[in-house]
């Protein structure tokens, strides 16, 4: 059994715990959510650092010994600093202070890749302001800035969202400690904004799925047989890139041939491209919606018509940039 003493000894930090999160949870709720912020005296804060507390320590040193041995450039040197630093208080306060910070709407990204958040600081003050930081709410790595007097400074913070789907932009801090580094100036930022995270791709995926026979080409194709999405013909002068067959002209070359093949655009008329989630061959849930992913871009690359199934909804045959972002769209929030 623990004893009285060690009872007591827990108990205050037992009873200090919910407390502590109480009043983090009440503090947070009251800073709103707002893709421009301007900084004002209401919501920025200034403590001293380290180096701070020291010079603080130094100045009643100096301060006392100057009392005690009666010296007047003691009392000179000592009143001099203190009038230093109560200048950089004010100047690392006005640093921050009617500084206005705006986040452009994060583009979104694939999973495992860092999502460059994009801030735009900007000062009306007729005088530039220096050594401006910003970082991911306790991240260390930050990045820092000059504002021009009158204008505008850009930076990109990275952020990594560690799974798919539509994440909250995270909090962020800004702060500065010009002029002299012993006050640090802060505040908190929390956007509106959510980024879009789209399922990892799988590196190396299989070939496309086999097309479906269309409604008025079904008794051609079921005469085809095989009815697989990966028609081909010889190339002829005129047809688009995108329907190269890249990887059998790679291979025709690599054999001495040098003939190029593109995709029989009557088959892909006759037949339709669905990437189905019950026809990945996976397992594992996530493992298929990685494989879609790629079948998506491998899809658009070949600048092919496409629809995607996913349990309880369906995608139909479109193409292009819009049409892809929809179904990636679709992965990320499945």
């Amino acid at each position: 059994m623990q004893s009285d003493a060690s009872l007591l000894a827990h108990a205050p930090a037992q009873s200090a715990a919910p407390v502590s999160g109480w009043w983090r949870q009440w503090w947070w709720s009251r800073i709103p959510r707002t893709n421009t912020l301007t900084l004002t005296q209401r919501n920025i804060y200034i403590l001293p650092t380290g180096a701070g507390w020291m010079l603080a320590l130094t100045l009643l040193l100096l301060l006392v010994a100057s009392i005690n041995f009666q010296l007047n450039l003691g009392y000179l040197l000592t009143f001099l600093l203190v009038g230093c630093v109560a200048a950089s208080i004010h100047v690392c306060h006005a640093t921050l202070r009617g500084l206005t910070l705006r986040l452009a709407d994060p583009a979104p990204q694939f999973a495992g890749s860092a999502s460059p958040l994009e801030i735009t600081l900007a000062s009306e003050r007729g005088r530039p302001r220096y050594a401006i930081g910003l970082a991911l709410h306790g991240s260390r790595k930050w990045v820092f800035t000059d504002v021009p007097a009158a204008g505008s400074s850009a930076v990109r913070i990275a952020f990594a969202p560690a799974r798919r789907g539509l994440h909250p932009v995270p909090v962020l801090t800004a702060e500065t400690r010009y002029p002299l580094g012993t006050f640090r100036v802060w505040a908190i930022w929390k956007p509106a904004a959510r980024i879009l995270v789209y399922p990892q791709p799988e590196k190396t995926p299989p070939p496309l799925p086999p097309g479906e026979a269309r409604a008025q080409g079904a008794g051609h194709a079921s005469a085809r047989g095989a009815g697989e999405f990966d028609g081909v013909r010889a190339y002829r002068r005129g047809d688009p890139l995108k329907l190269v067959v890249w990887k059998k002209a790679a291979r025709s070359f690599a054999a001495g041939s040098g003939e190029l093949v593109s995709r029989d655009a009557q088959q892909l008329q006759e037949q339709e491209l669905w990437l189905d989630f019950a026809l990945t061959g996976l397992p594992d849930r996530e493992a298929r919606i990685s494989r879609l992913a790629a079948w998506v871009l491998q899809a658009d690359r070949l600048g092919l018509d496409y629809g995607l199934r996913l349990p309880g909804r369906e995608i139909g045959q479109d193409h292009g940039t819009a049409h892809r972002h929809r179904c990636l769209e679709a992965l990320a929030l499945c």
